[in-house]
């Protein structure tokens, strides 16, 4: 087994199939585009469980890979077991009862359990009382976790993986037990064995990647990969599979970007032709030099702007590099043209920072170019007038929310539409907004905080073509962070209230929102607790989190000064702009990625001040710290993405769900050699066959790309 968790060479992952080419179960009568709720012995809450995960049918099942493995080895005798380790017992049940824990009452099943060489254990299992009535002395079980040593002497295992046996052996808790992506109540051995009663259907996917490319590449089949990824033999097997599933996706994107490029170019766009005297009263207006990076961003806009071929390009750059500036300068030249402007934005709260900043830029050289917002907070008759404003052509630039993509709002001549954060906004709702334009299509750029290695940016984005904004504007003050072992909180907290004393407010960010009993992590609403009544309760604090309705407003009012502390989760990674607030507090940093980190960094340090990030970690080994201090050494965004990217992985940084590409595409990534190939082969095959009628398969996929994912 390496250190991976993948299966070592040679290793057998299923060593249980022996027992059943002897005992053969009846296979279930399913068809690849069969529900899941077909599925056998699936109840209504799985189905709701994988239908989050994006499973649909039995081929999407089929098309999930596990995306990693659990190693717990040959079953080892109670007596050699030792604390922390990772081991598989093979047991008798001696005893089993309900208890419930003095301090929290929560109920849980204990039972002690014997080897057949007599010596015992301890096994709890937390909030499962249900399981001392499922056991009973004398039954046989496999366990398979992690072993600890009980506050009561002895060993013990804490909610192991669990299974009935009879003398045939264990089935499912084996030397190597796959891990899947879960959700709700789902759990690895119920998706494993749903894929064991599909598995006979691989050989019925269809194939995207054309046969040529398969044998030039020495890539496996979509049914020995979906086989094999699932059920390995060796860990060659379970590399090929990844490699071929990995490569497919890619091919499927880089196809759908092509397609939409194809159809981007047959369509028509008002020109925005460039005037040298709107540039120049832009710049006259602004108050500030505009840095090298964001003159080219916006030479780049400008000639997009002049074809008739719509702008379709992203705009990469750093929090606090000036991407809302060059956006702006691109309403200024449309609003010349008579033409107007939407640009949306996530939330409330950061569609009211757009609309303050546009004003800012705009309004003092172009008194005439109106800018009015648009979002579901507004009162009625505010709503009714800005949107007769928009419909009449008044407003030059709107600015909102989803409320934009509503049908009763329209736009008298909209050439412009931009979208901030355009990741956290589906292909359809940026669909949307692009129809709200009466003539041709409207020119479109899209804006993300969020440095992204060129590699992956091409992988996620390679409809749009590319501006990077890798510079910072003179004078920004870099903020000072420093890594800080469990220790040191006293000496954070005593910062906190020194900046508090001064006037200044602080973020405290947390890892988690609730307790968990697996994670040591801080949660949010603990934490708040503990430091609202025990460290800092002569001072004001606010609670945030993603699962709050009201989180909009809760920001509103500390950005307002109407708390000094606000205790959140990763929400105000992007979008959050307090002007007064410095100092960054980062419980649990180790647990983020480092352009995660970077990005919460980028909440504090935003005017003049004086600001600190104190990123304090729950593990103080020295790599966890050393991998922290790069976070310290450097306020490059776009190299602390590469790092993250080394590091952690594609998926890591950006989430590959997210973004509809599966850990083994994100995986691929790694090598940027290989999406160079992967471009070459789809420009390649769309060359010989633009509408790929050749290869339906490959047709279809990109075709569905285009519609999950996130290309435009």
């Amino acid at each position: 087994m390496g250190s991976n968790g993948h299966p070592t060479r040679g290793a057998t992952i299923w060593p249980q199939q022996r027992d059943r080419a002897r005992a053969p179960r009846p296979r279930v009568q399913l068809r690849l585009d069969a529900p899941v709720t077909e599925l056998p012995r699936i109840t209504t809450t799985d189905v709701r469980s994988l239908r989050k995960l994006g499973l649909h049918t039995v081929r999407d099942l089929l098309l999930q890979l596990p995306f990693d493995w659990e190693s717990f080895g040959a079953p080892t005798p109670i007596a050699d077991l030792t604390s922390k380790s990772e081991a598989r017992v093979l047991v008798r049940v001696v005893s089993a009862q309900v208890k419930r824990t003095p301090r929290r009452g929560m109920l849980l099943t204990e039972a002690v359990v014997a080897d057949e060489l007599g010596s015992t254990m301890k096994v709890v299992w937390f909030r499962q009382p249900y399981r001392a009535d499922q056991l009973r002395a004398g039954d046989r079980l496999a366990l398979a976790g992690t072993v600890r040593s009980s506050r009561y002497g002895g060993l013990e295992m804490q909610n192991p993986h669990t299974e009935r046996v009879d003398e045939r052996g264990p089935r499912w808790v084996g030397e190597l037990m796959p891990k899947y992506h879960l959700s709700g109540k789902l759990t690895s051995r119920k998706v494993a064995t749903w894929v064991d009663a599909t598995l006979h259907l691989a050989d019925q996917l269809e194939d995207e990647i054309p046969e040529h490319v398969r044998r030039s590449h020495h890539l496996l089949s979509l049914a020995e990969a979906v086989r094999l990824g699932h059920q390995p033999e060796t860990d060659e097997d379970w590399r090929r599979a990844r490699d071929r599933m990995g490569f497919a996706e890619l091919l499927e994107l880089q196809a759908a970007f092509l397609m939409a490029r194809r159809r981007i170019a047959v369509e028509r766009a008002t020109p925005i032709p460039y005037r040298q005297e709107v540039i120049d009263a832009f710049k006259a207006g602004l108050g500030f030099e505009l840095t090298r990076a964001q003159k080219r961003a916006i030479w780049d806009v400008y000639k997009d702007l002049e074809q008739e071929v719509p702008m379709n390009r992203l705009l990469d750059g750093d929090v606090g590099s000036g991407k809302t500036a060059v956006a702006a300068a691109a309403a200024a030249m449309a609003h010349h043209c008579g033409l107007q402007t939407v640009v949306m934005a996530p939330t409330e709260i950061l569609a009211r920072q757009h609309l303050h900043k546009f004003r800012a830029y705009l309004e003092p050289s172009f008194p005439n170019l109106g800018v009015e917002l648009l979002i579901s907070d507004l009162s009625a008759a505010e709503r009714r007038r800005v949107r007769m404003s928009a419909a009449s052509g008044h407003c030059a630039l709107l600015v909102g929310t989803h409320a934009l993509i509503e049908e009763d709002v329209q736009l008298a001549s909209l050439g412009l539409a931009v979208v901030d954060e355009q990741h956290r906004f589906g292909t359809r709702q940026r669909e949307l907004l692009r129809q709200k334009s009466a003539g041709g299509r409207p020119h479109f750029l899209a804006m993300t905080a969020t440095p992204i290695p060129r590699s992956l940016a091409l992988a996620l984005y390679g409809e749009l073509t590319l501006s990077l904004i890798d510079e910072m504007p003179p004078g920004r003050r870099p903020v000072e962070t420093q890594v800080m072992a469990p220790d040191d909180r006293d000496t954070a907290y005593e910062l906190v209230r020194r900046e508090v004393r001064a006037g200044r407010q602080v973020f405290v960010i947390c890892p988690l929102i609730e307790a968990s009993e697996n994670l040591e992590a801080r949660a949010a609403t603990v934490e708040f607790e503990r430091l609202r009544t025990q460290v800092f309760a002569d001072l004001r604090l606010a609670l945030v989190h993603g699962k709050m309705r009201e989180k909009d407003a809760v920001m509103r009012a500390f950005r307002a000064g109407e708390s000094d502390v606000l205790v959140a989760t990763s929400v105000v990674e992007v979008g959050v702009d307090v002007p007064n607030a410095t100092v960054m507090l980062v419980e649990g940093a180790d647990r983020f990625g480092l352009a995660q980190l970077h990005q919460l960094r980028g909440r504090v340090g935003r005017a003049s001040l004086r600001s600190y990030c104190l990123l304090l970690a729950d593990d103080p080994s020295k790599t966890s710290l050393r991998r922290l201090q790069l976070v310290a050494e450097t306020n490059d965004g776009f190299r602390l993405a590469q790092e993250d990217m080394q590091l952690r992985g594609a998926g890591e940084l950006l989430g590959a769900r997210q973004h509809g590409m599966s850990d083994q595409a994100m995986a691929s990534l790694q090598t940027p050699e290989l999406l160079s190939e992967v471009r070459q082969e789809a420009e390649a095959l769309v060359a010989a066959d633009p509408d790929l009628t050749r290869w339906p398969a490959l047709w279809r996929a990109a075709e569905l790309r285009l519609e999950r994912t996130s290309v435009s």
